[in-house]
């Protein structure tokens, strides 16, 4: 049975780590900070770990001075490229981790490069277990993210008590691997709505409707969830009080993260043998949906 031998404080809390202190991963890294847990945080950025520095948690100097201090780490950070240079490297975390560490990645990855840094871990004695997200930064500042775990039961009740910190849903997806396949498809789900709602709502209104008809039609079959609204709603309000520069600065990022998610997809169903050309069709229109511009 997989049992975390935990590094203790002199409080005689349990020593966690999180890496990725983003406008995700800082609320889910805060609800560490309390009675049980002490938080040994990092991020590139100084300030986002002196926040939680301000609330209880101890900096780290670098992901390796994690490693030597926990056997828990989260792992919340952009792509597979920011997990491949934590994970590799003379400081990183498979060289400086401890045999039995359990690295815990929430990032959207592919399924492909999870498998690949799970394998490296397993030579080391380390297991890596995919627990991906879905609520968003909201979610995560109320601690009801819902987690996509991947991995077998005994590292899913490892990890169970930490992540319950911001959680109000804990689904085992499966294997190793398919919290983040879960992930992925449905953020393909929410993506592709989100492309159709925008332009169901501006045809809507081109032909003299008002998209609260819509959305009362949507609602009573189940086409249109309140979250899918409440998503085109605010994107127009800020359009109508913005100019294309500053759409960009406000709504651009998400649609970059958009367009990278589903590539994401992509490149997991292309491992796989599988093509997915309505997913890239949106792929290639998302950035313009959340600007206003499809």
């Amino acid at each position: 049975m997989l049992k975390l031998f935990w590094s203790g404080s002199v409080s005689g809390k349990k020593n966690v780590g999180f890496i990725g202190l983003g406008n995700i991963g800082k609320p889910m890294a805060k609800h560490l900070i309390g009675e049980d847990f002490q938080l040994y945080a990092y991020d590139v950025l100084p300030e986002a770990v002196a926040e939680l520095v301000a609330l209880g948690a101890t900096a780290a100097a670098s992901p390796a001075d994690i490693a030597g201090n926990c056997h828990y780490i989260g792992i919340c950070v952009r792509d597979d490229r920011d997990v491949e240079n934590l994970f590799y490297g003379e400081g990183g975390l498979l060289n400086s981790a401890q045999p039995n560490t359990v690295l815990v990645i929430h990032s959207t990855v592919t399924q492909v490069g999870l498998l690949k840094w799970a394998a490296d871990g397993r030579q080391k004695g380390i297991h890596v277990v995919d627990a991906p997200i879905t609520g968003g930064a909201s979610g995560a500042e109320a601690g009801t993210l819902c987690y996509m775990v991947g991995g077998d039961e005994e590292q899913l009740e490892a990890i169970r008590p930490m992540i319950s910190t911001s959680a109000d849903k804990v689904v085992h997806a499966g294997a190793l691997g398919t919290g983040i396949a879960l992930k992925l498809c449905n953020n393909l789900i929410t993506y592709a709505e989100f492309a159709a709602m925008s332009e169901a709502t501006r045809l809507a209104e081109a032909c003299g409707l008002s998209a609260d008809v819509l959305r009362e039609v949507g609602k009573s079959n189940g086409v249109i969830n309140e979250q899918m609204h409440s998503m085109i709603t605010n994107r127009n309000k800020l359009a109508a009080g913005c100019n294309d520069e500053q759409m960009d600065q406000y709504m651009g990022p998400f649609g970059r993260l958009g367009r990278k998610d589903l590539q994401c997809a992509i490149d997991t169903a292309a491992a796989l043998d599988i093509q997915l050309p309505a997913t890239e069709f949106v792929r290639d229109m998302i950035e313009d949906v959340f600007v206003n511009k499809a």
